[in-house]
């Protein structure tokens, strides 16, 4: 057994796991040390406004870079690599520039819709915190691409701290909306900024590299046009689709059931975020390594889902269990609803806890256009489950109980139908037949 533990510590890729998860998890426990004081300060229905804002924000945050920054970690030449960073940066630039005239010109007819009109004050926020979290994307990008796992483990803590620290002091002496929504915009920005800080002092430590032909950035955005047609589709309606339900919820029953569901899906993240996230951060270059070398990538993905599934069962299958009862006692009696919601969004979140494998998987077997598929669909069927549980049983959690349904049945299809690419596409399967 011994022997078998110090053979795991020597694997490379499960070190590299390790080193970001636990700097995810300390990240993590740090947000949830404070979300009993955050919780008590301000209450569902800022919550559900402040969800409801990042809801909005994460639906066009995607565009923001039209997805290029995932193609850093493609290419074989650090040069060409460089060569998408700054193009994604420029595209940055435009996107929110263009959001910013567009939200100025704008009214504010569709938040009368969701009957979020309290909003309008922070839409101007919007484009900042695009361009924030653009400039976040690029920077993580590329330290992923160099591997520096240490390094965002130990930002991903300092952010932390200071971000949920400064909510609970702002929140003692101004418990409203706008210090959660402003803290909500800078968070991406301090974020890049550390990593950018952290990147810059380690620099000495790797060797300069070498100048080649750097392609121009038109042949680099034509080489991977497939990222803006594709992939910024896909994350911007997935996003769509996971913030549908605050939006939803808040104008079918009010904002406090969009803080419930905020709530609820803040802890049910954490899981996904702790080592969903760890796990894909590092596969992704694996991934790509092994595509490179025309590696077979249909065990890397069956094992890493499996392990997943296995890790999964268990933090999920609490909430499932005790919900209600865990949120009543760590949140406070207000927030027990949130925990019945918890309760079936676990299901959900089970299988999209699994699926990061096949995800990361896609744009290495070129097939990102099945991943927009499935993200139209599943848009679709949310809505529609949505809808359903408001339309014909007035009911917020038999809509929750629809939704959750929808995006589990969607999602274990997405990691069968990729295993099976990757079967299709497997060398040695190719060389038999």
């Amino acid at each position: 057994m011994i022997k078998r533990i110090k053979q795991l510590s020597k694997n490379r890729f499960l070190r590299n796991v390790a080193i970001v998860a636990t700097g995810t998890a300390g990240a993590q426990a740090i947000a949830m040390g404070f979300s009993p004081i955050i919780t008590r300060l301000y209450g569902p229905e800022i919550f559900g406004l402040v969800g409801s804002f990042m809801a909005i924000l994460a639906v066009l945050t995607p565009m923001v870079a039209l997805a290029y920054p995932i193609a850093i970690i493609l290419p074989e030449d650090d040069e060409d690599a460089k060569g998408l960073a700054k193009l994604s940066v420029l595209i940055a630039l435009a996107t929110s520039a263009i959001a910013a005239v567009i939200i100025a010109q704008s009214n504010d007819h569709m938040l009368k819709i969701f009957g979020l009109e309290e909003l309008n004050n922070y839409l101007l926020l919007i484009p900042l915190a695009m361009l924030f979290a653009g400039l976040q994307q690029i920077i993580e990008q590329w330290l992923i691409r160099k591997r520096m796992f240490r390094l965002t483990a130990k930002i991903a803590i300092v952010q932390s701290l200071i971000l949920n620290s400064s909510k609970a002091g702002l929140g003692v002496l101004y418990p409203i909306a706008t210090p959660l929504i402003i803290l909500s915009t800078i968070s991406s920005l301090l974020y890049a900024a550390l990593l950018a800080l952290g990147l810059n002092i380690g620099r000495k430590k790797h060797e300069p590299s070498i100048h080649s032909n750097r392609p121009s950035l038109l042949t680099l955005a034509k080489r991977y046009k497939d990222f803006p047609i594709f992939r910024a589709p896909e994350v911007t309606l997935n996003a769509a689709s996971q913030g549908l339900p605050v939006l939803m919820l808040a104008a079918f029953f009010g904002p406090a059931a969009a803080g419930f569901y905020t709530l609820g899906r803040t802890v049910l993240a954490i899981p996904s975020t702790l080592l969903g996230k760890a796990i894909g951060d590092v596969f992704y270059p694996r991934l790509a390594e092994a595509a490179h070398k025309n590696e077979d990538i249909t065990q890397l993905v069956v094992q890493a889902t499996k392990a997943l599934s296995l890790v999964g069962i268990v933090p999920f299958g609490v909430v499932i269990a005790f919900g209600p009862w865990l949120f009543s006692f760590a949140f406070g009696a207000e927030w027990s609803i949130a925990g019945e919601y918890a309760r079936w969004l676990a299901v959900w979140c089970f299988f999209g806890f699994i699926n990061t494998p096949s995800v990361k998987a896609l744009p290495v077997l070129n097939a990102q256009s099945l991943l927009l598929f499935s993200t139209i669909l599943m848009l679709a069927a949310r809505a529609l489950a949505l809808a359903a549980g408001y339309y014909f049983f007035k009911s917020d959690l038999i809509a929750v109980i629809f939704f959750s349904a929808s995006g589990s049945i969607m999602n274990l299809i997405l990691v069968l139908v990729t295993i099976n690419i990757c079967k299709n596409r497997n060398p040695a399967s190719r060389h038999s037949h």
